[in-house]
């Protein structure tokens, strides 16, 4: 590893196996509910409130960061984190998982709090954008990893549910053993979502539909491939091209976007989400499975890449000194549709199948076309040399990324 990198090195090794553990235990919930014949209805509960929880933790974890400090919230948390797997494997219960899901959500949030402003601090003007970087592929690497860990064992056993609280309590050691100097206490940031929608309505809307979207998918979408026939191969298999395919179109959408208006390419990458939707839908079992994974393959490319043209968009939109503030409305946006998301889709599998949910998807993602499509009315757009430059952001398995480790705030440190 660079020099550069030496003093993150501790809390990007603690990243990575944090979201492996994390990420495994994603899936592993939504297959392990269908063995134990959970309804659709309460898995999709079970993953609202994981969101539920995150977003309660957005707005309360800063308290236990600066009465405690960063290594030893980290501790608190990724210790708490640790012991809800093993719970979920001893207790088979709709309610108490989705108490354990919410407890889960709100100790990442707290998590992610400390990771972000850690990182954000720590991080020069000349080191924070490659160190973005390298942060995306740590978190690409760690998720897939995840993925691939459910072949290891049969998800009706214990196994799965141990490894996932091994990897998260591994998580601790290299940053409580760390020499890297702590960051200050964290200070609360104003968070305003309608007015930053006032401002940028394609920008927030845009990362709303994501979490609208993706607190659905991430559940639901472990269940429909089951139930179409694929054994827990297949389904690590399916997510693993979803999010190769959302990490591999990112630099090309993004450098699209940096030359074009924004919202013409969320138009066209919301437009090819809902074609790669519901042709999943239609060719779902009637088809090889190579197939079946490169059409999901596409369709990560595109769903995956809009949140992070939402928020470029956002910022094209405020000034450079909101970017924190901005960052943290655009979260808050994401979990509130990732709450609501799964509410809705529940209720509708009452009366339909599993396929709902990419029918649903579509919808939404054609419905955000024509939204954007109808600013060009009354919005002008960013002239070229007012665009901030366009930044991956991450909205994976594990839950919202941290926001803040942005190479657009280098101006606040």
């Amino acid at each position: 590893m660079p020099f550069k990198y030496a003093s993150f090195f501790s809390l990007l090794l603690s990243t990575g196996i944090l979201l492996m553990g994390n990420g495994l235990q994603g899936t592993l919930i939504s297959i392990r509910g269908e063995f134990e014949s959970f309804s659709n209805t309460s898995i999709g509960l079970i993953g609202t409130f994981y969101y539920a929880g995150f977003l309660l933790g957005s707005f309360q974890c800063s308290r236990v960061v600066k009465r405690a400090g960063h290594i030893r919230a980290f501790a608190a948390f990724a210790s708490l984190a640790s012991v809800a797997p093993l719970i979920h494997a001893l207790f088979t219960n709709e309610i108490l998982w989705m108490g354990l899901r919410a407890l889960t959500g709100y100790c990442f949030a707290g998590l992610y709090m400390i990771i972000e402003s850690w990182l954000n601090e720590q991080a020069t003007n000349e080191t924070r954008g490659s160190l973005f970087s390298v942060y995306f592929v740590i978190t690409l690497v760690a998720i897939t990893l995840g993925q691939l860990i459910l072949n290891l064992a049969s998800p009706s056993e214990f196994t799965l549910f141990v490894l996932s609280s091994v990897l998260v309590s591994l998580s601790l050691l290299p940053l409580t053993l760390t020499k890297s100097i702590q960051p200050l206490p964290i200070e609360s940031t104003s968070i305003k979502v309608f007015s930053l929608w006032q401002m940028t309505p394609v920008g927030v809307t845009g990362c709303l539909v994501v979490g609208l979207i993706n607190g659905v998918f991430w559940i639901l979408a472990p269940v429909f491939v089951s139930e179409s026939g694929f054994d827990v191969k297949g389904i690590s298999f399916f997510m693993t091209a979803v999010i190769l395919g959302g990490a591999v179109a990112q630099y090309p959408i993004g450098y699209l976007s940096d030359r074009i208006d924004r919202r013409w390419v969320i138009i066209m990458v919301s437009m090819c989400a809902a074609i790669g939707e519901i042709a999943l839908v239609l060719i779902t079992g009637k088809t090889s499975d190579l197939i079946f994974y490169l059409v999901s393959f596409g369709l990560g490319m595109f769903a995956h890449s809009i949140y992070s043209v939402s928020v470029a968009q956002a910022n094209d939109r405020v000034t450079e000194g909101d970017f924190v503030a901005i960052s943290g409305g655009l979260l808050v946006a994401y979990s509130i549709g990732a709450v609501i998301g799964p509410l809705i889709v529940s209720a509708i599998m009452i009366l339909v199948d599993t396929y709902v949910i990419f029918v649903y998807s579509a919808i939404l993602h054609l419905l955000f076309a024509l939204f954007a499509l109808t600013t060009f009315v009354k919005i002008q757009p960013v002239p070229p040399e007012e665009k901030t430059e366009f930044v991956i952001t991450s909205i994976s398995i594990t839950g919202p990324e941290p926001a803040e480790l942005d190479p657009r705030t280098e101006e606040l440190n």
